[in-house]
């Protein structure tokens, strides 16, 4: 399974890296994979070079992403059910992660600036997390079982 998910990431980010700065201001690149059923990705992006990448595998999963300012990436993973991560960025070369194994956890992230990092994991069920950062330089990271 896992083998399989990294060459259609693989093959859809190969695609994404040609075709997408064609279709997109700025460079924009956007991946999306979702495997189970009734999951949902909204957002937007706006500025230059921002990278988004979804993967759900699970069911009943929500992610929205949203990015404004110069290359900042956001990467949300979630593989259980009912999962929700939201992500808010702007300004610049900001990071963020969350991962979210297992069911009915939530993510939420703010990042205002510059050049900060923030990393969320949550690998059991019914997890909560929100971290906003503002300013430049701060670094989260939030691991819960």
């Amino acid at each position: 399974m896992f083998a399989k998910s990294f060459k259609t990431l693989v093959l859809a980010t190969l695609i994404g890296a040609t075709a997408l700065p064609a279709l997109a201001t700025g460079g924009h690149s956007v991946v999306v994979q979702q495997n189970g059923w009734n999951n949902q990705v909204g957002g937007g992006q706006s500025g230059h070079r921002q990278r988004l990448t979804v993967i759900q595998n699970g069911g009943s999963n929500i992610a929205v992403a949203t990015q404004d300012g110069r290359r900042n990436d956001a990467a949300i993973g979630q593989s259980g059910w009912n999962n929700t991560a939201t992500t808010d960025q702007w300004g610049r070369r900001n990071t963020v992660g969350v991962a979210q194994m297992g069911n009915n956890n939530a993510a939420d992230v703010g990042q205002y600036g510059r050049n900060n990092v923030a990393a969320v994991v949550q690998l059991g069920d019914n997890n909560s997390a929100s971290a906003t950062q503002t300013g430049v330089g701060n670094v989260i990271a939030i691991v819960q079982h």
